[in-house]
């Protein structure tokens, strides 16, 4: 089987730069407070923050996950574009060899922006990943955008 692609856009009154600043820039201290059931420390092992750098996210307990190592692969602050690459993580499915995962928040006309997703399921070898999964996957990561929108809108000075 192939790579599956998996792409979503999220509107949301939260303007562009404030949204990237609290997803990349700051994201390292913002999203264990504002998304605590998810995140418990998010740290850097290697680099200094640009491509190539390695982050180790370390999950809350229950959150199902313990924690996961990503590479950025690109980070692009003025057009507020961030990629990076899922390596490793416990669990891991074993029929998954990595997953990508490209931002690009966009401004809208109304002050807002859109949050543009797409993700990268690939496969080890002839390993087929299961919908089921990649749905499960792509529902908890809207799940904690949703929530860290709602503590942007309810902190407007925060950020």
């Amino acid at each position: 089987m192939g790579v599956s692609v998996v792409e979503r856009k999220l509107s949301t009154p939260i303007p562009a730069a404030k949204l990237f600043k609290a997803i990349v820039t700051d994201g390292q201290a913002v999203l264990p407070t504002t998304v605590p059931n998810v995140f418990q420390n998010i740290e850097t092992v290697q680099g200094s923050g640009g491509p190539g750098t390695v982050k180790k996210i370390t999950y809350a307990q229950g959150s199902g996950l313990n924690y996961a190592k990503n590479r950025i692969d690109a980070i692009d602050h003025q057009n507020y574009v961030y990629q990076i690459t899922t390596l490793e993580g416990e669990p891991w499915i074993d029929t998954i060899e990595k997953v990508s995962l490209e931002v690009k928040i966009e401004p809208s006309g109304d002050g807002g922006s859109v949050f543009n997703g797409v993700m990268k399921f690939y496969p080890k070898g002839s390993a087929t990943i299961s919908d089921a999964h990649i749905k499960a996957e792509v529902d908890k990561i809207i799940g904690m955008f949703k929530t860290l929108e709602q503590s942007l809108l309810a902190n407007p000075n925060a950020y």
